[in-house]
């Protein structure tokens, strides 16, 4: 049984910071993770992703350098520190677990479609 469930979210003043988690239950290991948001009349995006180890990591342009993605392989979490947040950055935010192996190259695509399980989602709505 597959089950992901994110938390962290809220709302946020521009400049500020939230850190996302997601607990992972899966029946197996080694595999990729990322996180996605998708804002209002938009279509869903990788923000970043990870592989099994940590080694492997990938960042969209629009949050380098702010962003940062890590997962605790014994507490079964993703998390995502979320720093210098701007109204662009208002969305939902999922995680979501690749299928097991080759999750290096999982992590470096970071490809919606490489991900087939997800979880609900949380918001994060950055606003003055």
């Amino acid at each position: 049984q597959v089950q992901l469930a994110e938390s962290g979210g809220g709302l946020v003043q521009p400049g500020g910071s939230l850190r996302l988690s997601c607990t992972a239950a899966l029946p197996f290991d080694d595999y990729a993770m990322g996180w996605f948001r998708q804002a209002p009349g938009k279509e869903r995006e990788r923000v970043s992703c990870i592989s099994w180890s940590g080694t492997c990591t990938t960042y969209a342009s629009s949050v380098k350098g702010r962003f940062t993605i890590s997962r605790d392989i014994a507490e079964k979490t993703l998390y995502l520190q979320m720093d210098s947040l701007q109204p662009g950055d208002t969305a939902i935010y999922y995680c979501a677990a690749a299928q097991p192996g080759r999750s290096c190259t999982f992590a470096l695509d970071c490809g919606t479609t490489d991900f087939p399980y997800w979880g609900q989602g949380t918001q994060v709505t950055v606003s003055s």
